[in-house]
């Protein structure tokens, strides 16, 4: 039988990534406490390290940068199907 998985608000993991700068804790300890896997925590320390407050946006929504580049592939598609006509 397979396991669901489980999803994390934003908040709970700006609060996680947090406790390991404010409260001194290690990856592991933090990861232990809050019942995540370490590398986990790891890869949310770096989203919120690189993005910011844009880190974390959501099921199905896309930060600024990913939006531009998914509204331009899909404008080269079209203008390739132009062309080729």
């Amino acid at each position: 039988m397979s396991k669901s998985r489980r999803s994390f608000t934003a908040q709970f993991k700006r609060e996680a990534v947090q406790m390991i700068r404010q409260q001194g804790l290690s990856v592991a300890e933090s990861a232990w406490r809050l019942d995540v896997h370490a590398n986990v925590l790891r890869k949310w320390q770096r989203e919120l390290e690189a993005q910011g407050e844009q880190a974390f946006p959501g099921k199905g929504q896309q930060s600024a940068l990913e939006e531009e580049n998914r509204r331009l592939r899909e404008e080269n598609a079209r203008l390739k199907m132009e062309r080729d006509i």
